[in-house]
C-alpha cells in the first residue's frame, strides 16, 4: 500500500495493515489461507462500518473530469473526491480567485 492509502486510517489500522503486509508469505500458505481470508474480511467489515456512506447525483461530464483528474493523481475517483472534500473542509484547499490576474 502507498502512503496515500493510509491518509484516512488511524494508527491502529496502519499497524494492522503493516503487520499483514510484512508477514512472511509462508505464514499465509496452506492451512493459513482460511485465517488470512477471515482477517481480510474482518478488516474490510471494520472499515466499512466505521464510515457512513454518502450518495450524490453529478453531471456525467463532471464525473468524467473527476475520474480523469483522479487517474492523474493515481487515486480511485471516490478516494480523490473524499480527499478534495477533506482538504477543503480543513482549509488545506482554497478556491482560487478567478477574477485576479
Amino acid at each position: 500500500m502507498s502512503d496515500q492509502d493510509f491518509v484516512y486510517m488511524d494508527e491502529e489500522e496502519k499497524e494492522l495493515i503493516d503487520s499483514i503486509e510484512n508477514t512472511p508469505i509462508d505464514q499465509f500458505k496452506a492451512g493459513s489461507q482460511d485465517v488470512r481470508k477471515r482477517i481480510e474480511h474482518e478488516a474490510r467489515e471494520y472499515q466499512r462500518t466505521r464510515e457512513p456512506k454518502m450518495n450524490i447525483r453529478i453531471n456525467q461530464a463532471e464525473l468524467d473530469r473527476i475520474k480523469e483528474r483522479a487517474e492523474r493523481e493515481g487515486l480511485r475517483y471516490q478516494t480523490f473526491v473524499k480527499s478534495v472534500l477533506h482538504k477543503y473542509l480543513t482549509g488545506q484547499l482554497v478556491e482560487a480567485d478567478r477574477r485576479a490576474g
